[in-house]
């Protein structure tokens, strides 16, 4: 199948932390083809925003148009505007599109700078209007007129709560008509956060250009997130960029496989094996017989003496949508069991193929790389 074309609207981050940088390698990591319409350049590092240089409406218009014309798109993705004229200028070409369009309001950069004004926040709303989802922050929701202004608009959007106080954050859905969906995380204490929301709405833009619910899209957007602050090469003074490039392996198809489990008859030389062929331990668990380790690349190798799996060993194949491939799979006459929620915090469900070989499809998110009781890392930040 051919890549999910998006086409990203926001702003040039000249660290490349957030903006149409931070969307193009979240785009590109997911598995996306990224096209942009750049608004504005800034010069801006971990510290802060010291230059922003405004493109014309004319311009940013005509990028649209090269894009749509030749390429075509499946979604947009929309960030930093910098002007009315250039809002309302989107909003022409938008509102008659027809595919998924995310919103990402943005009022103010990660350090604290305004990226946008009065003018350009009141022509917001048209954009508020096309979009399929709109991703504000705390301060955001609260400048667009908190959830009763958003409610009037019959508009779709995920209240993000990155910004408010806490040990847990906690992600709002809210859909005209439906009751609003919760998602909450503890809180990863890091300065290297820069381009967190550049990088939620590409990604969920990226989900929705592939086809998949709204629900959905979200979930797998944040558990990308996730993953990218955990990834964090640790640059910068101030708010530093996240991992995106690390980020392999995870979300970039329905079925993605990434964790193969191989029967050990003694646990501790098998475990001294893999570490001697370089691989990084990120979960020892004796009493259970149990070792997780990770190659480069991402993908992670267990060696088990029984650790509750249906055999020793196992293929392992992460599912963006498990109960729509089991169901898939089912009517393509595939024998396969019901999916069942684990303790290590995998949902999985098992079939062989004809060799007999057992295969697990699995759901997992942060789970498969950084579970609960993983070992630290040394370069955790």
């Amino acid at each position: 199948m051919n890549p999910p074309r998006i086409l990203s609207i926001a702003g040039s981050d000249s660290s490349g932390g957030a903006g149409i940088q931070a969307d193009i390698k979240t785009i590109t990591m997911l598995g996306g083809y990224a096209m942009t319409a750049i608004t504005a350049i800034t010069a801006q590092s971990t510290l802060g925003v010291t230059g922003v240089e405004t493109l014309s409406p004319e311009m940013v218009a005509a990028q649209i148009d090269a894009c749509i014309g030749d390429i075509g798109v499946d979604a947009v993705k929309i960030g930093m505007l910098g002007s009315a004229a250039i809002a309302h200028a989107v909003a022409d070409k938008l509102e008659t599109l027809g595919v998924p369009v995310v919103f990402d309001p943005v009022m103010i950069a990660t350090s604290g700078s305004v990226l946008a004004d009065a003018d350009t926040i009141a022509a917001f709303e048209r954009l508020i209007a096309v979009a399929t989802l709109t991703t504000p922050n705390v301060p955001e929701l609260a400048a667009l007129g908190g959830d009763a202004a958003m409610a009037a608009r019959s508009a779709a959007y995920l209240a993000k709560g990155g910004d408010a106080e806490g040990e847990v954050v906690e992600d709002r859905l809210v859909v005209p008509g439906c009751d609003p969906v919760v998602w909450t995380v503890p809180r990863l204490n890091t300065r290297h956060n820069h381009g967190t929301g550049c990088t939620l709405s590409s990604a969920i833009a990226k989900f929705l250009g592939q086809g998949m619910a709204l629900i959905a899209a979200v979930e797998a957007g944040r558990t990308f997130v996730q993953l990218a602050l955990r990834d964090a090469p640790g640059f910068g003074a101030g708010h530093g960029p996240m991992g995106h490039a690390v980020v392999r392996l995870d979300l970039a198809g329905e079925l993605c496989l990434n964790q193969i489990t191989l029967p050990a008859r003694d646990l501790d030389e098998s475990v001294a094996f893999y570490k001697a062929l370089g691989l990084t331990q990120v979960v020892d668990s004796p009493k259970s017989g149990y070792a997780r380790f990770e190659a480069p690349g991402g993908v992670t190798l267990s060696v088990s003496t029984g650790h509750g799996e249906v055999v020793g060993g196992g293929i392992y194949f992460e599912c963006l949508d498990l109960d729509a491939v089991i169901a898939a799979l089912t009517n393509a006459g595939m024998a396969i069991e019901p999916a069942r929620d684990q303790s290590w915090s995998w949902r999985e469900a098992w079939l062989a193929d004809p060799a007999g070989n057992r295969l697990c499809l699995y759901s997992a998110g942060l789970s498969r790389r950084y579970p609960p009781w993983a070992l630290p890392r040394q370069d955790d930040r």
